[in-house]
């Protein structure tokens, strides 16, 4: 092998492999997607999440009832607090 082929094989195949990785990175396209930002308006419908959704049951319908049919005195469901009393 030359010196020529040498060089293009262990050094220009892979500069231009990481060229063409850090072109695909750093254009606007990929890295410029719509963010939030504080003061924006937010746009979309709330999501919650919940590690065990079997576990929502009545706290979670109780909480989803139109406002003529709500209970007098909310549903508490937490358990624990700062002294971390289970």
């Amino acid at each position: 092998m030359t010196l020529v082929e040498t060089l293009l094989v262990f050094a220009a195949i892979p500069l231009a492999i990481y060229g063409v990785i850090a072109l695909l990175t750093l254009r606007e396209k990929f890295a410029k997607a719509p963010r939030y930002r504080p003061g924006q308006e937010w746009e979309h419908e709330p999501v919650w999440w919940t590690a065990n959704p079997a576990g929502l049951g009545a706290a979670h319908a109780a909480h989803h009832t139109p406002h003529n049919d709500a209970p007098a005195q909310p549903v508490r469901t937490a358990k624990g607090g700062a002294r971390g009393g289970w």
